[in-house]
């Protein structure tokens, strides 16, 4: 049974809802809506893949939906062919759904804010939309990375920008170009308050898209990041040819430095076993969808990173995180012994190859130091 709100935030003043409203609400944001009903007024920014497969699956559970973009090009495609032709061909957009580069109108009176720009853009964007924010308004972002200078998580960034807000986060193994095909998914929101959390997990979830609510924002958000770098390093080793041994080598060795990284800055150990851990960690590493992945395999056969982000023609959010992890494993002094060598193939001009023969002559471990010999 869904958990309906007593009040609808962002509506300016936190506003009880109505009889009429919960019973809107109740029938929409369930998934059973009723047709032509409108349950929430929601602001979509960041017009890439993922923003508009998350605009499709929320117009068909019933919400009014503006899609804003800061590039004219891009809303002037979406108006006349209905259909982003370049990041998610073949799913076609609603003739009601609106398309701006108006930040004031996408965000004003909006019951939901989605945050869906590439993380280097997060700050500049959420700075522009702090004027137009009223006090309580909800903004979910689902973009993935930290900032390489701040060493923050996006929705810190968004918090530090706009105060006013409150700020969650959605995140698991959810490719966009399936989400917009409504193939099942499965996901998980967090936020500080349970009561955001429910009522974003009845906004999103439907009989295709199933959500879970989670209060470790930050492990949510780590995990969201750093999987990005191994995803890297996974691709990096199809690229040079290696097989299904190495993949998953990677995988488990990967998310015990998710882990290990993640619980030292205070994120959950059950999150980082979790959707957002190692399921998000293992649909990156293995799928062709995964942008990350496919500028690895490039890598991997020889192209520089830049070459490598110019082919794959989609922000790589792991090349933007990756300096990050080495900053905040130096800081809380844990080892990530393959995001290092993802650094240095990305930064240092270290061929691929020597890169995953120092992983493996590494000196020698125990696999988990917390077993006891008898």
């Amino acid at each position: 049974m869904c958990t309906i709100p007593q009040k609808m935030s962002g509506r300016g003043s936190g506003q009880e809802f109505s009889a009429n409203e919960r019973k809107r609400y109740r029938k929409g944001a369930c998934g059973t809506g009723i047709g032509g009903q409108v349950m929430a007024n929601i602001g979509i920014i960041g017009a890439g893949s993922w923003g508009i497969a998350l605009a499709v699956l929320l117009h068909k559970n019933g919400h009014k939906i503006t899609v804003w973009s800061i590039l004219q090009d891009e809303i002037a495609m979406l108006e006349k062919e209905h259909e982003h032709k370049d990041k998610l061909p073949g799913v076609k957009l609603p003739k009601d759904m609106v398309f701006t580069t108006d930040l004031e109108g996408a965000v004003k009176g909006k019951d939901v804010l989605v945050m869906a720009v590439p993380s280097p853009f997060t700050r500049s964007t959420a700075h522009s939309m702090g004027e137009y924010v009223d006090e309580g308004q909800i903004i979910v972002n689902v973009a993935k990375g930290i900032e390489e200078k701040s060493l923050s998580t996006l929705s810190q960034i968004i918090e530090e920008e706009i105060p006013k807000a409150k700020v969650a986060v959605l995140s698991g193994p959810s490719h966009a170009e399936e989400v917009g095909r409504g193939i099942p998914t499965t996901i998980v929101v967090g936020a500080k308050e349970k009561e955001t959390a429910e009522y974003l997990q009845n906004i999103f979830m439907n009989e295709v898209f199933r959500v879970y609510i989670s209060p470790d924002v930050l492990g949510i958000e780590l995990g969201a990041a750093l999987k990005n770098v191994v995803a890297l390093a996974a691709g990096i080793a199809d690229g040079l040819g290696y097989g299904d041994n190495t993949k998953a080598a990677l995988i488990t060795r990967g998310i015990t430095e998710i882990a290990r990284l993640g619980t030292a800055m205070g994120g959950r150990f059950e999150t980082f076993c979790g959707l957002t851990g190692i399921g998000d960690l293992i649909v990156t590493c293995a799928s062709m969808h995964s942008r990350n992945r496919r500028a690895g395999i490039l890598i991997g056969k020889g192209y520089t990173m830049e070459e490598a982000m110019k082919e794959v023609k989609m922000v790589v959010e792991g090349v933007y995180s990756a300096k990050a992890a080495m900053a905040l494993a130096q800081k809380y002094q844990v080892e990530i012994p393959i995001i290092e060598q993802v650094n240095a193939v990305l930064f240092e001009g270290k061929e691929a190859g020597a890169a995953v023969k120092e992983l493996m002559i590494r000196d020698k471990k125990l696999e988990n130091s917390d077993i006891p010999w008898g």
